[in-house]
């Protein structure tokens, strides 16, 4: 049996919030505390070229797509069309809400061209449950500043430990009433409910999904939400299982989505495969990956992440890399630092290896059909 170790992630040390966010009144720690760690013609309102000039208004991701909606195995946008969003994960927002800030979501916006912000709201490790309306203001604030530059949001209920998502369904019906009676108007939200599963039967985490989602829906009814699998997200792999138990069980709820997380390092063919399959069965999005170990940490595997995008691509799998943040670790973008003394955010200087190398596949030019 192929068993995935407890994913660590050490937070960052304690480093000077100031006042470049809105609401970012957390200060960050210095102990350390853990979490897991394309391609072709360029379309309407993205250049080929890649230039890093504001988007126009009408040329946003949103604005091409509008009000996304699961149908079949694909994400749609507003006319039905099957597209493939690209973007990027905050780490924590209590410990790195200085890495996202106004410069740094333009630069994300406008010079990566991201189609997609996920946005991680961490439940313990110093997260939701200490402080309940300040992580909710956050990630409210966060949400409305992807949204004033035409991306998508996933709001990412970040549990981890305990890996059983019913130890926290009081503050998930909490949590995601709120975020919903406030965002319910918008069109780019998508809510995912819960980030990493583990040691629980797929059985359990469907039974917690069939609750929350009711609370989302009965509020705002048109965003697709994305449903956590079993073993971090690995659909069980990682506890020696297979996607089929979710296709043969799946969640009574429909404009959902399944998701799956690698890191390329780590998780080599069996992981490639299962997600293969599992999309031609079922609606998936990869919420997070690396290109690094499990951990997100160690040296960077370019060529088996590769493998995993252009499979992405050719089905139309929508992503979201692990970490837009200056975290030490070799999966965050940023290098150490940077997020403390900000400079210019945009191009590749202020990026560690990882950072230049999905940044440059982010760009690439998006094949929303305009049709």
């Amino acid at each position: 049996m192929k068993l995935r170790l407890n994913l660590l992630r050490p937070a960052a040390v304690a480093a000077a919030i100031g006042g470049a966010l809105l609401l970012t009144t957390a200060v960050v720690p210095a102990a350390s505390a853990g979490a897991t760690a394309h391609q072709t013609a360029a379309p309407v309102g993205r250049s080929a070229s890649g230039d890093s000039t504001a988007r126009a208004a009408a040329d946003t991701p949103v604005s091409l797509n509008g009000q996304l909606r699961v149908c079949g195995t694909k994400l749609c946008n507003s006319r039905g069309n099957p597209i493939q969003l690209r973007g990027m994960s905050t780490h924590g927002t209590q410990w790195y809400p200085h890495c996202v800030t106004s410069g740094s979501l333009d630069a994300l916006a406008q010079d990566w061209k991201a189609d997609v912000l996920r946005v991680s709201t961490y439940v313990q490790e110093g997260g939701y449950e200490t402080n309940p309306t300040h992580f909710t203001n956050l990630a409210n604030s966060l949400i409305q500043q992807a949204t004033d530059r035409g991306m998508y949001v996933i709001v990412d209920w970040h549990m981890l430990t305990p890996g059983d998502p019913h130890a926290n369904l009081s503050n998930a019906r909490k949590f995601f009433t709120d975020i919903a009676n406030r965002n319910k108007a918008k069109n780019n939200i998508l809510y995912e409910i819960a980030n990493e599963p583990s040691g629980v039967s797929w059985s359990r985490i469907k039974s917690y999904a069939e609750q929350i989602i009711p609370t989302i829906r009965n509020i705002d009814s048109d965003a697709p939400v994305l449903v956590g699998t079993r073993a971090w997200s690995s659909f069980g792999v990682s506890e020696g299982a297979n996607e089929s138990e979710v296709v043969n069980n799946q969640v009574r709820a429909s404009n959902i989505m399944y998701t799956f997380h690698f890191y390329a390092d780590s998780h080599r063919d069996e992981y490639l495969a299962t997600l293969s399959r599992a999309a031609d069965a079922l609606p998936v999005f990869v919420t997070e990956f690396g290109t690094q170990n499990y951990a997100g940490e160690g040296n960077n595997d370019f060529t088996m992440s590769q493998r995993y995008l252009d499979l992405m691509a050719s089905k139309k799998i929508s992503w979201t890399n692990w970490n837009f943040s200056d975290d030490h670790r070799t999966g965050a973008v940023f290098k150490t630092g940077t997020c403390d003394n900000p400079g210019s955010w945009v191009g590749t200087a202020p990026l560690k290896p990882a950072g230049v190398w999905i940044r440059e596949r982010i760009r690439t030019p998006d094949t929303f059909p305009v049709g």
